[in-house]
């Protein structure tokens, strides 16, 4: 069984989906999750789970390498940024070349980098009056969202009224997809 490392700032709803979507099939499982905001829901979804959380600072993520050789010693096969705030640091990368995967809530490269996540890229997309938005699912690289692009999602927004709208009908396009996407890149 493949076993996953899934970093989260949020309320874990993908993660949810990621560990729902597992359970049923046994193909892999969440073995570890990784927190930034110990008052965040994902740290209550996961404790329903069989796994291990850490709850993880600014400075040991960025600066201690002891993070990779825990992930590593578990035998983590792949790291997923679900809602994952932070740039990734070397010492990760390094630990796991092409092994680090993450969900934007846009078409990259359209509303991608510093300081474009959830809301902020919802409001972006709708003031810019996008008639379509959809999700991106990459690899990570030393950039926020530059990484090679797995899978891509395009959906009509004309209808929706406010950013909040989109971000709703987005949501919804990353639950039914994530899971499917990260099953498909473990059996390559």
């Amino acid at each position: 069984m493949k076993k996953l490392a899934v970093f989260a700032s949020g309320s874990g709803s993908n993660a949810l989906k990621i560990h729902e979507y597992f359970k049923k099939n046994n193909f892999a499982k969440i073995d570890c999750v990784l927190v930034n905001n110990p008052n965040s829901g994902i740290v209550k979804k996961a404790e329903k789970w069989d796994c291990k959380i850490q709850i993880i600072t600014k400075n040991n993520f960025h600066t201690d390498s002891n993070i990779s050789k825990q992930l590593l010693e578990r035998g983590i096969d792949l790291v997923i940024l679900a809602g994952f705030l932070w740039l990734i640091p070397d010492h990760l990368l390094s630990a796991f070349p092409q092994k680090i995967i993450n969900i934007h809530p846009s078409l990259l490269p359209k509303y991608g980098g510093k300081g474009m996540y959830g809301l902020h890229v919802h409001r972006a997309v709708f003031n810019a009056k996008e008639i379509e938005s959809g999700i991106t699912i990459h690899v990570i690289d030393k950039e926020y969202d530059k990484g090679d692009i797995i899978f891509q999602e395009t959906t009509s927004i004309k209808s929706c009224k406010s950013p909040e709208e989109i971000a709703d009908k987005i949501l919804k396009i990353e639950h039914k997809n994530f899971p499917k996407t990260i099953h498909d890149y473990l059996k390559k």
